[in-house]
């Protein structure tokens, strides 16, 4: 196979295609560059369909190498090890747009793997891995609707930027992800600093325009090395046995879906298709195979899918219900509670309908931020927001262990948002960590942890800029038809086209995130569904805003208070001495502990610039922890007078402790205005003397003179 290279002048960077040099055992290889971030992009098809599947196996992989940005990786294993939480939301991020343009009955398993071997930060390696996953899977045998692409969208004093470097991104107020085919967008994801919808929906449409011309580049190359496509086995479903099932089911699946409880619904709906199912299971059972039977069972499941979905569809869009009777528009009733739990630095419970996040907020020191061991420039992060989903919150069991990835992109999102709020590091010196625990779910249980979040952070003390709220929108099409709902459920979610998140303040939206099942949606939908969504983020608010209007002005007697200082940057070193025994010995004195490690141990940080910042839930161990630093870092003023206490004494004079860490000479010639002989004459070990600062001497020792000091 002979390389062959691609070049395309994107928006005045290079982006070019390597093909036929790397990989070439994959179905679909490509090496993309763009500046000088470098991803190899691979596309592999298994040889069977696993046609007893009532899902499509898709797996996207991103593996981040740290030699890409020169780095060694931590720990004592020193190589990658589980996908970081930015590996995970970038294949996410890729698997999204892609997913829904795979045929509806393909069942052999596709796996995606992009290996990230270089990176400069100024051009996106995520971005790149998403262009270079739908190009390798365009080009290779694999069944697919593409290409697509995605870009980063910025707003810089008004201009709006095609992939923004990280400088251009610190100044934006818009940061946007945004994936689609060249028909229509199809993947959002954003953060923003409380901007109006309409410079959204501006920035959505710029983006898609780029994106266009990134799919132009893909089918040109497409066109020059890709292969046909591949011949892939189906199950063939009867039109004979689909008549019968829905015979069987239709009428009973049509009142089941229009019983307004979620538990008594899915109830109700299972047991219909488990009748179904069984009927077949027992009428087959000894006609056919057990292979046959186990894919006749699986057409049957299909089938009644397929009319669930069918109803469901038909009694939104054509008759206007919804499956629990409210308004197209209509918020489910919402519950607010604060501090139910009482030794929590902030503590709120968020019920909408039968969705419930309790949302929990603890203070710590800057110390104690997260460190990040990836491939961004950004190496730790002080505010973290973490979602968990236990299997009881929809009344299954399931599996408990490390949070999925589901967990992890929820929790990003909701990061997202409330991060747009969170006071700057020289407001508010904390490091800050919100946990969501969702005990109730029944759809958009990220937008509650949006709002229970928000609650628990005022309810703690952090001085956010602005109430945030979330509410998560629905498309439901039938042709030409469509009608957008508001809050939806988890039904409307799993049987829908789209799930439309849109989080932010009264001033304007802090986050968006979009999903859809189809090819793409219009700007008209696009436009309505934000202006819905900002009608329900106002409701919201009131009732948010009903239970605490604005943060505490102070923290939780169980936080931890706060003082900071500055000192001259160049008395950090003396304020930790040798080894770290100086800043040892202040904590464990202060503290009244053993070991700087014991939980009651007061936190000290020594920033760069000589600020400090000491926490302690007692003021009296902060104020004490605070006098012994400025003890060691107060510079003694030439020409001033103190009282200072005699620690040593010599031939040639005596040494004097003005405070502790602070000692200086008295030469014998300073110690009287007479003429001393010897030093024991005038001054004992102990004895507290007033002395005048008169400068340093060639080894840089203070001098003070008694002398002086004596009117």
């Amino acid at each position: 196979m002979d390389k062959k290279v691609f070049e395309f002048d994107f928006r005045g960077r290079k982006l070019i295609v390597e093909h036929g040099e790397m990989a070439k055992q994959a179905h679909g290889a490509v090496l993309v560059r763009y500046g000088d971030t470098v991803v190899l992009s691979t596309a592999v098809v298994s040889k069977n369909a696993n046609l007893l599947s009532d899902f499509f196996p898709l797996m996207v992989l991103y593996q981040e190498k740290l030699y890409s940005v020169g780095k060694i990786p931590g720990g004592f294993i020193k190589r990658e090890g589980r996908p970081t939480e930015n590996a995970t939301l970038a294949a996410r991020m890729i698997d999204r747009p892609m997913r829904p343009l795979f045929p509806e009955n393909f069942r052999n398993e596709v796996q995606i793997v992009n290996t990230v071997l270089s990176v400069d930060q100024d051009n996106s390696p995520e971005l790149t891995a998403l262009f270079g996953s739908s190009l390798a899977t365009s080009i290779s045998q694999i069944p697919f609707d593409g290409p697509v692409a995605g870009v980063k969208v910025g707003r810089v004093n008004g201009e709006f930027i095609i992939n923004p470097t990280p400088d251009q991104l610190e100044v934006s107020d818009i940061d946007l992800t945004v994936a689609g085919t060249k028909e229509a967008i199809n993947m959002v994801e954003s953060s923003a600093k409380q901007v109006d919808e309409d410079s959204m929906l501006e920035a959505l449409m710029f983006g898609h325009e780029a994106v266009k011309e990134l799919i132009k580049f893909q089918e040109e190359i497409i066109e020059a090395v890709g292969v046909p496509k591949m011949e892939y086995e189906v199950l063939e479903i009867t039109e004979e046995l689909k008549k019968e099932v829905e015979e069987l089911s239709k009428d009973r699946l049509n009142q089941a879906l229009r019983i307004k409880d979620k538990l008594e619904k899915y109830a109700t709906i299972d047991k219909i298709k488990e009748e179904v199912v069984e009927k077949y299971q027992t009428e087959f059972e000894e006609q056919l195979k057990p292979e046959e039977l186990q894919q006749l069972i699986t057409k049957v499941k299909l089938v009644l899918e397929e009319i669930e979905y069918e109803i469901f569809r038909q009694i939104v869009v054509k008759e206007h219900t919804r499956a629990d009777g409210r308004a197209m528009t209509e918020i489910r009733p919402l519950s607010t509670a604060i501090d139910v739990l009482p030794r929590t630095h902030g503590s709120a419970l968020f019920t909408r309908g039968q969705t419930q996040s309790l949302s929990v907020t603890t203070l710590g020191a800057l110390g104690e931020h997260q460190i990040l061991d990836g491939l961004s420039l950004e190496a730790e992060k002080r505010f973290m927001l973490h979602y968990n989903f236990p299997a009881f919150s929809v009344g299954e069991t399931g599996r408990y262990g490390a949070p999925g990835r589901r967990e992890i992109g929820h929790g990003a999102l909701g990061e997202k948002a409330l991060l747009q709020v969170i006071p700057s590091e020289e407001e508010f010196p904390y490091t800050i960590r919100v946990v969501s625990e969702i005990l109730e779910s029944n759809g958009s249980s990220s937008q509650a942890s949006i709002c229970a979040g928000c609650m628990s952070l005022m309810a703690a003390g952090v001085p956010i800029k602005a109430p945030v709220a979330g509410i998560a929108m629905g498309l439901i099409t039938d042709g030409d038809d469509y009608t957008i709902l508001t809050d939806i459920q988890g039904m409307e979610d799993h049987l829908g086209d789209m799930d439309f998140k849109v989080a932010g303040t009264r001033n304007g939206i802090c986050a968006l995130q979009m999903d859809i099942k189809i090819r793409g949606i219009t700007k008209q939908i696009l436009k309505e569904a934000l202006a819905q969504a900002k009608e329900a983020r106002m409701e919201i608010l009131d009732v948010i805003e009903k239970q605490i209007k604005e943060p505490r002005k102070e923290v939780s007697k169980y936080a931890p208070k706060m003082m900071t200082f500055m000192i001259n940057p160049l008395k950090i070193k003396d304020v930790i001495g040798k080894g770290g025994e100086m800043i040892t010995k202040i904590i464990c004195e202060a503290s009244n502990v053993k070991t700087v490690s014991d939980m009651n141990a007061v936190k000290v940080d020594l920033e760069d610039d000589g600020r400090v910042i000491i926490y302690h839930t007692d003021q009296e161990i902060i104020d004490k922890t605070a006098n012994m630093i400025k003890d060691i870092t107060r510079e003694v003023e030439e020409g001033k007078i103190y009282t200072a206490k005699v620690v040593k004494l010599e031939d040639f004079g005596c040494f004097v402790q003005v405070w502790p860490g602070c000692e200086g000479l008295v030469h014998i010639s300073q110690l009287a205005k007479e003429r001393v002989n010897k030093t024991e004459d005038v001054v004992k070990l102990g004895d507290e003397i007033l002395v005048k600062a008169i400068g340093t001497d060639k080894k840089g020792r203070l001098n003070f003179s008694r002398r002086d000091a004596i009117k």
